[in-house]
């Protein structure tokens, strides 16, 4: 399960940049199609990190940097649904971008350390 969870997280942000370059560029009908799509994916991502976390919940493997990991990643997804809502109405979004790389960040390093 963590290969289908690493893999939808790793096409949502390809996803992510796609959105954002269609956004700025002004193409509105492929950022609404690649924005769509890029939430089906927020939507894998949850649910094969719930699978994951039940898995490691259930072999008696539970840490609690693993509930930290499933709270910092809905923060990545908050991130860059900020990011696309701020571009999109032409505001800064610089603040959003600091909040999505920090999350992000975080978000790996607590994977790839705790898992």
């Amino acid at each position: 399960m963590i290969h289908a969870h690493v893999s939808s997280w790793a096409i949502a942000l390809i996803l992510f940049f796609v959105t954002y370059f269609l956004l700025k560029a002004g193409k509105a009908k492929g950022h609404k199609i690649t924005s769509m799509i890029l939430r089906l994916f927020y939507v894998l991502i949850i649910l094969t990190g719930g699978m994951v976390f039940i898995n490691i919940v259930t072999a008696g493997a539970f840490q609690f940097m693993y509930l930290v990991k499933v709270l910092v990643g809905i923060w990545v997804i908050g991130g860059m649904e900020m990011v696309l809502a701020k571009t999109k109405k032409g505001e800064s979004a610089k603040g959003m971008w600091i909040m999505f790389i920090i999350s992000l960040v975080l978000v790996l390093y607590l994977g790839y350390d705790v898992l």
